[in-house]
């Protein structure tokens, strides 16, 4: 009976880290440039002469969902999103250079270009920061503007451009965080080519009544596993009274 209830064990969790996967992705339906994470299980056969029967089920996070959410006029001139591919450069919390969609920025305090999360956006020479109170402005091409509301009438300064990385070719894991980070370490290479949108915003890619309906069917599979392990349990107690017969 062993074999049949470690079986629905490791199935058990999987379904339960299917669960999280789909709490996250549901939770973040609504955050700007979020992409879902895909999950998957795997067969899992042990090795050895009184092993190889065992069959495991092996759940987990296998990567994550990179098509376009939908984008919509916001009018706020800080917005931004993102056309085609490419993402968008952040410094971490570690110093670490990081990507993401989320083009929901603003200015701190300390002149600082910020996102929703409070990640500073990086330039093509490092973090991007403003004059304290001016006035910013986007170019199709990432270019940063600055005017100084105390003289109207001149240009704005352009103080930098913002990253727009190219993932094509490189390998982008997820974190728990939520940022996308080149496996192994790394940065990615600037795209000249990516473009944005001012006074908008790229929505979450996740679909919440398809992920409602993943979260009911991985809830189902927790539910049949534990009734596998109560049949087992039954059976071996069926053994034993035959058993006690003989």
């Amino acid at each position: 009976m062993d074999r049949m209830i470690y079986t629905a064990l490791t199935g058990m969790d999987a379904a339960m880290t299917r669960q999280r996967a789909i709490a996250s992705n549901l939770a973040n339906a609504n955050t700007p440039g979020f992409r879902a994470e895909t999950f998957a299980t795997l067969p899992l056969h042990l090795q050895g002469q009184s092993l190889d029967v065992r069959g495991f089920a092996q759940g987990a996070v296998r990567g994550v969902d990179f098509a376009q959410g939908t984008t919509v006029q916001t009018g706020r001139a800080l917005d931004i999103a993102v056309a085609g591919d490419a993402l968008i450069a952040f410094q971490g919390e570690n110093g670490e250079e990081v990507y993401s969609r989320r083009g929901d920025l603003s200015i701190d305090p300390a002149g600082r270009l910020v996102n929703g999360e409070g990640l500073q956006v990086m330039g093509l020479s490092g973090p991007l920061a403003v004059p304290p109170g001016w006035q910013v402005s986007f170019g199709n091409d990432g270019k940063v503007y600055a005017a100084d509301p105390a003289a109207p009438d001149a240009p704005p300064t352009e103080v930098g451009q913002i990253k727009l990385a190219s993932p094509a070719g490189s390998s982008v894991v997820k974190g728990l965080d939520n940022q996308l980070r080149v496996r192994g370490g790394g940065v990615l290479p600037a795209d000249p080519t990516a473009e944005i949108t001012s006074g908008a915003l790229e929505g979450s890619n996740v679909d919440a009544s398809g992920t409602l309906v993943e979260m009911i069917e991985a809830q189902r599979s927790f539910e049949q596993r534990v009734r596998v392990i109560s049949t087992a349990e039954q059976l071996d107690q069926a053994s034993s009274r035959l058993m006690s017969l003989s």
